[in-house]
């Protein structure tokens, strides 16, 4: 490769990247608007998230586009095929990110766009905070190739598991206590559900990372095996 070629090659790599962590902003502005509108009861606010999602499925396939070129004109080996992986399993992960986004705006329109119904008081901001703050870390994992961050996600996925598991328990006494809560009840546990697989995402944005900088797979070796592989030179 000739170092005109080689420039070039290192701009698209490092196109692609920053590409990714502006898709990463995209889904990540869709959550917090999407948690507001619910919050608000802002109709306009929970169509705006919904159209948005084209936005989102246009970077993917944008950016699955740009790395199949790379690895057509380029074939590259080692460290950068693994980048180039890395980015298409990510932009994946971005990619149903923004659809559980999409999601949440859907639940919440129908909470507040139909009839005024019995909904049960849950708290969701929370959890909603910990998944965003696990997806921009895992995010900021991955322009760092910090495995240690990478490695605090998978960790804190554990305890929005746990706090979707609370939310659930709350919102069955609800329904049990009073019948009129289900309807609405049932909307308030898919937006947690969202939630908690937003998080599960953004784990596995962070084992992609680990893949990255050391070359193993983590995915299904747990928080012990991923600290192990981070650990050893």
């Amino acid at each position: 490769m000739n170092e005109h070629t080689l420039k070039q090659y290192d701009a698209e790599l490092e196109n692609i990247r920053a590409r990714v962590l502006q898709m990463g902003g995209l889904v990540e502005q869709q959550i917090i608007q999407g948690m507001k509108g619910l919050g608000e009861g802002d109709l306009a606010l929970l169509d705006h998230v919904i159209g948005e999602d084209t936005r989102v499925n246009a970077a993917e396939v944008a950016l699955d586009e740009a790395c199949s070129h790379i690895i057509a004109r380029h074939q590259p080996a080692a460290v950068d095929l693994r980048m180039i992986m890395t980015v298409i399993k990510t932009i994946t992960d971005l990619e149903r990110i923004g659809d559980e986004a999409k999601k949440i705006a859907k639940m919440a329109r129908k909470i507040h766009g139909g009839e005024s119904g019995f909904t049960p008081r849950v708290e969701l901001r929370h959890v909603a905070e910990l998944a965003v703050a696990m997806l921009r870390q895992a995010l900021d994992a991955f322009a760092r190739l910090d495995v240690a961050a990478a490695a605090d996600v998978v960790r804190q996925d554990k305890q929005v598991d746990a706090e979707f598991k609370g939310i659930l328990r709350q919102i069955i006494t609800f329904m049990m206590e009073d019948p009129r809560t289900i309807s609405r009840g049932l909307e308030i546990v898919f937006i947690a559900k969202a939630i908690e697989r937003i998080g599960d995402h953004a784990k596995n944005i962070s084992e992609y990372v680990v893949y990255l900088v050391k070359g193993r797979d983590v995915r299904h070796i747990g928080l012990a095996g991923i600290e192990k592989e981070i650990s050893t030179p």
